[in-house]
């Protein structure tokens, strides 16, 4: 009996098909969780981005559930940090998870104890502030002491790219954002951007 080797062309196909679909259902799943998360982070314009967030003095459940979704948020929007403040909390604490191989922490009343004078500049985005990036300077390296969501002490190195997202969170504690830390041109074009101007009917 012969080999069928169109039957198993065809097979091959559909298989590949298969593969095409199941991945365009994946993307788009993770395109509306990712649009939802955005939904619940607060937008510019918001008045909690500008506010600057108090110190945790009670570390209970409803802080370890604000964290555990906050980090479902920053998973979901595909971001790699998220601030209390961006969730409407006026709260001094954020997450992060600068690469993707560790787990994500929270660090909670986060103080820099140490700082590199070195600084580098490099585009910066933030889920709060949908298409814009801006070059930002920040320190080379950060050590940062505060207590994780159970009130334990933890200090955190963090060099290069984690340095810079424990940075851009612990501004966004303070009310400052990316747009006030970059220079006049990039602030007027991101400005521009989360403006429209009005539509004249």
């Amino acid at each position: 009996m012969a080999h069928d080797h169109d039957h198993e062309h065809d097979h091959d196909h559909a298989e590949h098909d298969h593969e095409l679909d199941e991945d365009a259902r994946a993307e788009a799943e993770a395109d509306a969780r990712r649009r939802l998360a955005l939904s619940q982070i607060r937008q510019y314009g918001d008045p909690s981005l500008r506010l600057k967030a108090h110190e945790v003095s009670e570390y209970d459940d409803d802080l370890r559930r604000l964290v555990d979704r906050m980090i479902v948020l920053m998973h979901d929007a595909q971001g790699v940090g998220l601030a209390a403040t961006q969730v409407g909390v006026l709260r001094r604490l954020f997450v992060f998870q600068p690469d993707s191989e560790e787990e994500a922490r929270a660090i909670v009343n986060p103080v820099v104890v140490e700082q590199a004078d070195e600084t580098a500049s490099d585009d910066e985005g933030c889920l709060s502030l949908q298409g814009v990036r801006v070059p930002v300077e920040r320190s080379v390296r950060v050590v940062l002491e505060g207590k994780d969501a159970n009130g334990e002490d933890m200090r955190v190195e963090l060099d290069e790219y984690g340095s810079r997202v424990v940075q851009h969170e612990l501004d966004h504690l303070d009310g400052v954002l990316i747009i006030d830390r970059t220079d006049d041109e990039h602030r007027r074009e991101a400005l521009s951007t989360l403006r429209p101007r009005a539509v004249i009917g």
